[in-house]
């Protein structure tokens, strides 16, 4: 797949990950500052970001990308959730992680 074209996957995976896909249950049950009662909010947040996970894994085909992803992601979030990152300082770290994976992928080329 050509880089560009693989930057353009990603970043149209992360926004159907993050919006539709995330849908209100998820985006209220990951807050750790505000929990869904009797809803763990640490298993809403791996939710949430495994399917970002697994959209890059299935874009990249390498499982060391994805692994950074599912970290970055949730780290992320968290921080969001917790008042330190707006929204769009949220999404311009979800993004720069997509351009860094498209970055290592031509470094190994």
């Amino acid at each position: 797949m050509a880089h560009e074209h693989m930057l353009f996957v990603l970043v149209v995976a992360h926004f159907l990950c993050d919006f539709p896909l995330q849908g209100d249950f998820l985006a209220k049950a990951k807050n750790p500052e505000a929990p869904l009662p009797g809803v763990p909010w640490q298993w809403a947040m791996l939710a949430h970001a495994a399917m970002h996970d697994g959209a890059v894994l299935a874009v990249t085909g390498n499982l060391q990308m994805a692994c950074m992803e599912l970290c970055a992601h949730a780290a992320i979030d968290i921080e969001k959730c917790r008042g330190k990152l707006t929204f769009g300082g949220d999404q311009a770290l979800h993004l720069a992680c997509k351009l860094l994976y498209v970055l290592l992928v031509m470094w190994r080329a």
